[in-house]
C-alpha cells in the first residue's frame, strides 16, 4: 500500500532518435529554380532518374520545357512562378548574380515552402574563385530573410554537374552537407539526398554556418582544377 507522500517512479527516457531514420519523400513533387542551367538541370536528372516528380522551372516557360523534354524521366518544366506552387520541395540553383532579385519576386509562391538553398557566391580572378561574403552572411541565410514564410534550409552545393547530367555514371560518391534550422526540415532534406544512388545527406549544422559550406566550393574549384577531376565531399565516422 502506497503512502501519501510516497515518491512517484521516474518515467523512462524515450531512447535517443537514430539520425539515419529519416522519412520518406518519395512522393513529395520538386521543383528546381534554375534547372535550365547546369547544376539544375543536373539535380532534376538524378533526381528524377531516382523516381522523384520533378518540375524544372525558368524565367521563360518554353526554355523549361525544352530543358525538360532534354532530361526526360519525367520531367516537366514550366515558368519559376509554376514550379514555385506545384512543388513541396523548392531547389534554389539560381545563378547568385540573381539569386536576391529570384527570390523576392517569388516570395508568395514560395510560402509555406520548404526551400533548398544550394547557390554559392563565388567571384572569379586571374588567381581562380573565391568565396565571396553576402551581407547577410550566406546565400542561404540571405534566402531565409527574403522568404520570412518558407522553412529554408541549405545543401547541393559540392556536387559535380558534368557528374549530375553525366547518363553513363549511375552512382555519385559524395555526402551532402545539410543545413537548416529546423530537424524535421533537414531531414527531409537528407532523405532527398539519399534517393540518389551513392549520395548521402549529412547534418552540417544551422544555417548560421552557411557560408563555409558554400565558400569551401572555391576550394574545390581549384581542386579540380590541379588533378582535371570532379571532387566531392566524405565526411568520415558518421
Amino acid at each position: 500500500m502506497s503512502t501519501p507522500d510516497a515518491t512517484p517512479p521516474t518515467p523512462a527516457k524515450a531512447p535517443a532518435k537514430d539520425p539515419w531514420d529519416l522519412p520518406d519523400v518519395s512522393g513529395l513533387v520538386v521543383g528546381v529554380l534554375g534547372g535550365t542551367g547546369p547544376q539544375g538541370k543536373g539535380l532534376a536528372h538524378r533526381l528524377a532518374r531516382a523516381g522523384q516528380k520533378v518540375i524544372i522551372g525558368s524565367r521563360a516557360a518554353e526554355r523549361a520545357r525544352a530543358a525538360a523534354e532534354e532530361i526526360g524521366h519525367g520531367v516537366e518544366g514550366a515558368d519559376n512562378a509554376e514550379t514555385a506552387r506545384r512543388s513541396d520541395i523548392v531547389i534554389v540553383a539560381v545563378p547568385w548574380e540573381g539569386h536576391g532579385k529570384t527570390l523576392e519576386s517569388l516570395r508568395e509562391e514560395l510560402a509555406g515552402k520548404l526551400v533548398v538553398d544550394c547557390v554559392n557566391p563565388l567571384g572569379f580572378d586571374k588567381q581562380g574563385a573565391y568565396a565571396l561574403k553576402p551581407e547577410e552572411g550566406s546565400a542561404a541565410q540571405q534566402a531565409a530573410a527574403l522568404l520570412p514564410d518558407s522553412r529554408v534550409t541549405a545543401a547541393f552545393h559540392h556536387l559535380s554537374a558534368v557528374l549530375l547530367q553525366d547518363p553513363e555514371i549511375d552512382v555519385i560518391d559524395t555526402d551532402v552537407m545539410v543545413l537548416g534550422e529546423v530537424r524535421a526540415d533537414v531531414e527531409i532534406v537528407q532523405a532527398l539526398a539519399g534517393r540518389i544512388p551513392g549520395m548521402r545527406g549529412v547534418f552540417a549544422g544551422r544555417l548560421r554556418g552557411a557560408h563555409q559550406v558554400e565558400s569551401l566550393v572555391a576550394n574545390l574549384i581549384s581542386v579540380n582544377r590541379r588533378y582535371k577531376a570532379h571532387a566531392g565531399l566524405r565526411v568520415t565516422d558518421v
